[in-house]
């Protein structure tokens, strides 16, 4: 049960990073907004890591946490530009899927995962797809050539995101939670500046723009803790299973705080979704 609340808080926060993401974007196109949310997230920890360093500096897997902020970089980059090219009704339910990566690994990894386990898994990522249809109406005027670049960079994005966690999880299985926040988010940033360099990308910000960006590191830096951290949990899997319900925070902040409606069949599949979330955490 542990694990999944630490999901959800992640969820919380990723879904309202992900509401800023969708009016910071506009202005300042996808590597910009991405490398300053990962640099003021990286401010935020490196303090915080540091004390942990000083305190237990023997806790922890550097090399796991570096590799693992690599794919951090990379799936956060792949997430930011499916989102830029695709309409969010195909993007979000493929980039969604991921806990089937996560809970396939723990499988091979030798955790006994039942099929009741596996039933929930599909009724969230299928209520998630769901939910995401909310923005459809908004995305028929986009002009989407070819789905096949949105979808190939969405799968990516699932795949760095489940093995995020997946090495996240070994790095800090005994320990070093702390202590490894800040390397995990200085590997994404270097990934993430490498590929902005190799195209060129402009960096600098709207100044208006920067306290929510600010506010939006924290947000980031505070979700992929509580994620890796759970490393320590008896199904550290389940954290990365509550974290997918990002979309359904990001929609509910929507039709909350940006008055976009949802219909009463969607309002159904949030019900299922955390439905489905409580009978994963009611046996653990």
């Amino acid at each position: 049960m542990t694990a999944l609340i630490l999901g959800l808080v992640a969820a919380v926060a990723w879904g309202t990073h992900d509401v800023c993401v969708r009016y910071v974007s506009q202005n300042n196109g996808i590597f910009a907004p991405l490398v300053w949310v990962l640099t003021f997230g990286l401010i935020l920890v490196t303090p915080i890591s540091a004390f942990a360093g000083w305190a237990a500096p023997a806790e922890g897997n550097f090399g796991l946490a570096l590799l693992a902020g690599l794919c951090f970089g990379v799936g956060g980059t792949a997430l930011y530009r499916a989102f830029s090219i695709g309409p969010v009704r195909l993007v979000a339910p493929v980039i969604g899927a991921y806990p089937i990566l996560s809970v396939a690994w723990a499988s091979l990894s030798g955790t006994p995962t039942t099929a009741l386990e596996w039933v929930m898994v599909g009724l969230i990522i299928c209520g998630v797809a769901y939910i995401a249809q909310s923005d459809a109406g908004h995305d028929q005027a986009e002009a989407t050539p070819s789905p096949l670049p949105a979808i190939g960079w969405s799968v990516l994005a699932a795949v760095g995101f489940a093995l995020t966690f997946a090495i996240g999880h070994r790095a800090t299985a005994n320990g070093g939670e702390l202590l490894l926040l800040a390397p995990t988010r200085a590997a994404a940033l270097v990934v993430v500046l490498g590929f902005a360099f190799a195209v060129r990308a402009p960096l600098t910000l709207t100044r208006r723009h920067v306290p929510l960006l600010a506010l939006m590191g924290t947000l980031d830096a505070l979700a992929i803790g509580c994620v890796i951290g759970a490393g320590q949990t008896a199904r550290p899997e389940f954290a990365a299973i509550g974290a997918s319900t990002f979309g359904v925070i990001t929609v509910l902040f929507a039709a909350i705080f940006l008055r976009e409606r949802l219909r009463g069949t969607q309002w159904l599949a949030v019900l299922g979704v955390f439905t489905a979330i409580g009978i994963l955490g009611g046996g653990h």
